[in-house]
């Protein structure tokens, strides 16, 4: 599974941005897909997860503020993020779960100025 992710960028506090990835390869199997992100001396964190049903999962941190959606026909898989705040600055990184085993995208990054 290969994962190739566009999107990010710098935006102002309060602005908008889109990410999107799609999965190319051995895409039969694929379950999951979303975004984790990892700030400059943190931990990566779950941001946003999408099962192949549609069932969602959100960080409390960015509920309310981002929304995932999937297009199961296209294998893809897209972060609108709203509200951005500086926390928010991170590199953002791709995941697809595929029969168990997780495949991540390259990162990009996506800084929030105050």
């Amino acid at each position: 599974v290969q994962l190739q992710a566009s999107g990010g960028g710098m935006v102002q506090a309060g602005g908008s941005l889109r990410l999107t990835c799609t999965a190319s390869g051995s895409i039969f199997g694929i379950n999951d897909m979303g975004w984790y992100r990892q700030a400059p001396g943190k931990q990566r964190e779950m941001v946003a997860l999408i099962s192949f049903a549609g069932i969602q999962q959100y960080a409390d941190s960015v509920k309310d503020r981002f929304l995932i959606s999937r297009d199961n026909a296209k294998i893809m898989v897209t972060l609108q993020m709203n509200r951005l705040k500086p926390e928010d600055t991170a590199v953002y990184f791709c995941i697809a779960q595929h029969l168990g085993d997780d495949f991540w995208g390259r990162g990009t990054l996506v800084t929030v100025s105050s």
